[in-house]
């Protein structure tokens, strides 16, 4: 099986792009999406982030204030380290169990907004980049995500830049609403099948 990461930064689109390749029978592995998920299902992430960051992040409910938690981290570097040191390692091993499920694959998705950032393209056979404008990826982030200009600006700044994720992935993805995004999928689909 083939394991295909792929990445790109705030609002360039993965999640479309990610949909077009399940259209085509593809799994696809959401590791922003997991890692939301293993906050409040996983008893030693929620612990290790309560031991971390303090009982104020608890709801009314006993769940993680996942607004709370995010502006805690995305204004501070050592506190976004923290809480990566926490997840990440759960994610790993979620996903791995995902694997597991999905063996008779010939090839499958793991979407992921910071692939590089978390060291997670090591344990990626190949990578795809999805890019677009930057004015086009702030408006989808402002509009999809209901923040700021500023927001998501910060958020970028997080990020390493698209040209050094596409000098370091296999494939692009070019989602700026000039380029066809289906023929691309297409084009990329058939190239790992023949691998």
């Amino acid at each position: 099986m083939i394991k295909v990461g792929i990445t790109g930064g705030i609002g360039s689109g993965k999640t479309t792009i990610c949909r077009l390749f399940e259209l085509l029978g593809i799994p696809v592995y959401y590791s922003d999406d997991e890692s939301k998920q293993l906050l409040d299902s996983n008893m030693d992430v929620k612990a290790g982030i309560v031991k971390t960051f303090g009982n104020d992040l608890l709801s009314e409910s006993g769940l993680i204030d996942k607004k709370k938690l995010a502006s805690l981290v995305f204004n501070n570097k050592e506190a976004l380290e923290k809480l990566n040191s926490i997840v990440h390692p759960a994610v790993r091993a979620h996903f791995e169990n995902w694997l597991n499920q999905h063996s008779a694959q010939k090839y499958i998705l793991k979407e992921a907004a910071i692939l590089f950032e978390s060291n997670a393209y090591k344990r990626v056979d190949k990578i795809i980049t999805v890019t677009a404008p930057a004015e086009m990826k702030i408006s989808r982030a402002m509009h999809r995500d209901k923040i700021s200009r500023e927001q998501v600006e910060h958020r970028m700044m997080n990020q390493i830049s698209d040209e050094k994720k596409i000098n370091r992935s296999e494939f692009v993805i070019y989602n700026d609403e000039q380029k066809l995004l289906i023929p691309q999928v297409i084009n990329i689909h058939n190239q790992l099948n023949k691998l």
